[in-house]
């Protein structure tokens, strides 16, 4: 694996906040910064005239794109790629030569949509590797990408009690640690069914919630000592977990959701929570495989 990061552009307003928050990423990593573009044309046989025209395009693309994130970066070593084939697949090729992809999603909301976007969505799938999707501008017209400064936000990671967790923990540790934030670990639970008033709701958590939030500690203590400078915040809230996630994420510098590493019959399966929260979350969002 190379010492750099790699984002994917394509010349939208998400594209360029994704390639302004890759190009922080890998300031705080003390790494290079890679920019691609995906042609979808094949890179042999004859050229169409309208792919010669694409390919010009994707030239002042990056160009462009490089020229925007060094502007404000000196010492920011950054180098352009332009890749043949469909994006998704090339971009997960890339993935794996990289400590960290990084992609724009057009973050629609509730009101507008769920699609995070075909391409986002189809890479995550298809690599192992860490993904972050960075939310675009608010505003449509909002053309120009904004540096997300974090400011006072924490890091916000979600686990599961019942599984191991070492590759979420390692990186959302590892994330909070570079940025001096707090980190936020979350792990949501339901009551059982049967309970039906507010007094067997109270009971009911008095009986389980001790237990739970033991385990939760039990879990994050080796990377505590692992990563001493970290704050770290437990939380153990009763309720769904995309939606606690979702809830923490309003105020978070990054939310870090894990995927588990299996085959669905029509392809990678991302899991609910982490589609829930890719699709809804205002704050960058890193996707991690693990087992």
């Amino acid at each position: 694996m190379s010492h750099h990061l790699t984002v994917g552009v394509d010349g939208s307003a998400e594209s360029l906040r994704a390639a302004e928050w890759a190009a922080d990423e890998a300031l705080l990593r003390g790494v290079g910064l890679r920019l691609v573009v995906a042609d979808q044309w094949p890179g042999s046989g004859p050229v169409p005239p309208v792919a010669l025209e694409q390919h010009r395009w994707a030239g002042k693309l990056l160009a462009d794109a490089a020229s925007d994130v060094s502007r404000h970066r000196p010492g920011l070593e950054v180098a352009t790629l332009r890749l043949s084939g469909r994006p998704a697949p090339a971009l997960a090729a890339q993935a794996a030569e990289a400590e960290l992809l990084v992609l724009g999603s057009r973050g629609l909301g509730r009101v507008r949509g769920f699609l995070v976007g075909s391409v986002g969505l189809a890479t995550i799938g298809a690599t192992e590797h860490p993904v972050v999707l960075v939310r675009g501008p608010e505003h449509p017209d909002d053309e120009r990408a904004v540096p997300y400064d974090g400011l006072h936000r924490d890091v916000v990671v979600g686990v599961d009690i019942h599984h191991s967790c070492d590759a979420l923990l390692a990186f959302a540790f590892d994330e909070a640690a570079r940025r001096g934030r707090t980190l936020r670990a979350l792990y949501c639970w339901s009551l059982p069914p049967v309970v039906r008033d507010a007094c067997a709701l109270a009971a009911a958590e008095r009986e389980m919630g001790p237990d739970i939030a033991r385990r939760l500690a039990g879990m994050l203590l080796p990377w505590r000592e692992r990563f001493p400078s970290v704050d770290v915040v437990e939380c153990t809230p009763v309720g769904g977990a995309a939606q606690r996630l979702l809830h923490a994420a309003g105020d978070a510098d990054l939310v870090v959701v894990g995927r588990r590493v299996r085959k669905a019959p029509l392809g990678a399966h991302i899991g609910s929570v982490a589609h829930a929260v890719l699709h809804h979350c205002p704050a960058p969002v890193a996707v991690i495989a693990h087992d």
